[in-house]
């Protein structure tokens, strides 16, 4: 019994301390593997109004952007595994102005849709969050949402 309950304190100890160390971490970046760097480079320039970054690696077949308070996104053409996707497995990104996206992703005639999937629809969720979905050139899926900070 004694083993056992020194067993629960040291596992219940371990536990404590891995999640306070863990509680340190914040986004940095997100990376996508591109079949196209140059298109899908025009792609998040053109249509979300990134800012193109440094690219620190120096490697060619990268470029990296700004998404705001220092988070960045990569594009990266090097590796050519597939990769698959759904549209479970999306970036999600904020607006003040969603009603002047949309009407960007009209003129640019880029088909947009609510969470099941019609299209040029945009979502209202229960909190009154307006969302939308659509995809890059190399198939990702972006939400653009109009959650305020």
């Amino acid at each position: 019994m004694k083993t056992t309950f020194l067993a629960f304190i040291l596992f219940a100890s371990f536990g404590k301390v891995y999640a306070q160390e863990t509680t340190n971490f914040s986004f940095n970046h997100l990376a996508l593997s591109v079949k196209n760097l140059d298109e899908s480079a025009a792609f998040y320039i053109e249509v979300l109004g990134l800012q193109e970054i440094t690219n620190k690696t120096k490697i060619e077949g990268i470029r990296w952007f700004s998404l705001s308070e220092g988070k960045e996104l990569h594009l990266i053409s090097i590796l050519k595994e597939p990769v698959t996707i759904n549209k479970a497995v999306h970036f999600a990104l904020s607006t003040t102005n969603f009603d002047n996206f949309i009407k960007r992703l009209e003129e640019k005639q880029i088909t947009y849709s609510d969470w099941p999937g019609v299209t040029n629809k945009v979502t209202l969720r229960a909190d009154g969050i307006k969302q939308v979905y659509f995809q890059d050139p190399s198939g990702y899926w972006i939400e653009v949402n109009s959650v305020q900070k």
